[in-house]
C-alpha cells in the first residue's frame, strides 16, 4: 500500500519556466512596462513616516482582480497567494507574504480617485 510521506524538502523552483508563453499575465507583462506607475503616483506619497506600499503592485493587483473577476480584496489576497501566476505576475516570489486586504482597500480607494483626476 502507498503512503506519501511529509518530509519536508528544499526545492529551487522559477517561476519564469512555470509560466507559459502564451498565459495572459504573461503576455502583459512582456509588453508592458509598469514602471510609469511610480512617476504618476509620487505627488501621492510622502516622503516621511513608514515606508509605503508598492504602488505598481497595487495597479497589477487590481488588474488581476478586473481581468478574473474577483471583487473582493479578501478574495484577491487568498488568490493570489495561492495562485503562482498571479505571484509571478506582481513580483511576489514564494516566501513573502501578499499585501493584506486591510491596506489594499485603502489604497485601493486612493488609487481609484487619482484615476478619476486628470493628469
Amino acid at each position: 500500500m502507498g503512503k506519501q510521506t511529509t518530509q519536508i524538502q528544499m526545492v529551487i523552483l522559477d517561476l519564469d519556466s512555470m509560466i507559459t508563453e502564451n498565459h495572459l499575465l504573461s503576455q502583459i507583462k512582456n509588453r508592458v512596462n509598469f514602471d510609469f506607475i511610480y512617476e504618476v503616483a509620487a505627488p501621492y506619497y510622502s516622503n516621511v513616516g513608514r515606508k509605503s506600499v508598492d504602488s505598481v503592485i497595487l495597479i497589477k493587483m487590481l488588474l488581476i482582480g478586473y481581468l478574473y473577476g474577483i471583487k473582493s480584496e479578501r478574495r484577491l489576497e487568498e488568490e493570489i497567494s495561492l495562485n503562482l501566476a498571479y505571484r509571478w505576475f506582481c513580483d511576489i516570489d514564494l516566501m513573502q507574504w501578499v499585501l493584506d486586504y486591510s491596506p489594499f482597500s485603502q489604497s485601493r480607494r486612493r488609487i481609484e480617485c487619482i484615476m478619476e483626476s486628470p493628469l
